[in-house]
């Protein structure tokens, strides 16, 4: 899975910061925004999914942020002034937020930024799975329902049902769901 640009959300209030990011994010490779409000921030991550939010720690209203961004599918870096690190550390890990030491050299950003790619590849995978696998759930729901009301409107037997659904979806060249629904349709 390759994507050819990141989006790159910077939440920072400090100017020589978002512009020390900015150069370091630079298109092709990164679509980089840059907000100096939290509230701004927390409207923009409900209209849309960036892949990486970097904020910065911000006298603690970044951490606060951060973990009220953690419900969306991006990778958050937290940028957390040295001496607060630790304690920012634990207490933001557990929401799946990347911490980082503030001030940082540019190598240091340069491989946070390459492992936060790397996670939001990962969570790209298993978000898409997930999405398959509630799919498939709500299949089986949907043909146990249709099972049952066979059994109920036409006294079938559960492999009665079950061979009757598998047999129509064959003969017709429809998929179990489409004759499932059909079924509930027609008895539910």
């Amino acid at each position: 899975m390759t994507e050819d640009t990141h989006s790159v959300l910077v939440v920072t209030k400090d100017v020589k910061l978002s512009s020390t990011v900015s150069v370091m994010l630079m298109p092709p490779l990164f679509e980089t925004e840059v907000i100096t409000d939290f509230n701004e921030a927390r409207r923009r991550v409900s209209e849309r999914v960036y892949n990486i939010i970097l904020v910065d720690y911000a006298e603690g209203s970044g951490a606060d942020f951060a973990i009220d961004a953690s419900e969306s599918l991006s990778t958050i870096l937290l940028l957390t002034p040295q001496q607060l690190f630790e304690e920012v550390s634990y207490r933001v890990e557990g929401y799946g937020i990347i911490t980082m030491p503030n001030p940082f050299d540019q190598y240091y950003f340069y491989n946070m930024i390459k492992a936060a790619i790397a996670v939001q590849y990962k969570v790209q995978v298993l978000s898409s799975q997930t999405t398959k696998l509630k799919v498939k759930m709500e299949e089986i729901k949907q043909v146990n329902r249709a099972k049952m009301l066979l059994m109920q409107n036409m006294n079938m037997t559960e492999p009665e049902a079950h061979r009757y659904i598998e047999k129509e979806a064959m003969d017709r060249s429809m998929k179990r769901i489409a004759i499932a629904e059909e079924i509930i349709r027609r008895m539910g």
